[in-house]
């Protein structure tokens, strides 16, 4: 491993949803205008997404006013706020510079509706956290601990050819004294 991807692992933010060229942000971002602070939401399709590690960016493009406006964001910049994922495109590129030329309904992006969870795309900038897992503790209640224990025993004698059933029970009280199994 690389000294420097070492030192930058410490700047990688872990709250960053996957996401892709085509797909719809809100990227909520601090504005700091004098002493007061505000959040701005900037809401858009992603048409690059570039770089690695620390230096990864990506540029959201939206139409406000009918006026185009681009903007670039470092991914783990402490000026954002927080990226919501709105949906999902379907597109076949990984920059979308064609979007500048188009106007309208022919700009739009089609939604992927196809239900999967993540891409699975090796988008490995994107941290993935790995579900947790709990052991399952078992605790068996006293009533189940306390039920009577039957036992049935065949006994064959040599001399009759008869068998005999012999039903042996425990009695319940002895098996509630007994502390539960833990």
């Amino acid at each position: 491993m690389n000294i420097l991807d070492a030192v930058d692992a410490v700047s990688l933010r872990k709250d960053i949803p996957q996401f892709r060229a085509g797909d719809e942000l809100k990227v909520h971002v601090r504005v700091i205008e004098g002493n007061k602070s505000r959040l701005q939401v900037f809401q858009g399709v992603v048409i690059r997404r570039q770089g690695d590690g620390v230096r990864e960016t990506f540029t959201i493009r939206k139409v406000s006013y009918g006026v185009g406006v681009e903007r670039t964001f470092p991914v783990h910049t402490p000026v954002i706020e927080k990226i919501e994922l709105v949906k999902k495109g379907e597109v076949r590129r990984a920059k979308l510079y064609y979007l500048r030329d188009l106007r309208g309904k022919a700009a739009k992006i089609r939604e992927k509706r196809d239900g999967v969870e993540g891409y699975g795309d090796g988008i490995l900038s994107t941290p993935v956290s790995e579900p947790i897992i709990e052991e399952a503790v078992s605790e068996v209640p006293a009533q189940v601990a306390a039920t009577e224990v039957v036992v049935e025993a065949v006994v064959e004698t040599p001399a009759v050819e008869a068998t005999t059933d012999v039903v042996v029970e425990a009695p319940a009280a002895e098996a509630t004294d007994a502390p539960a199994a833990e």
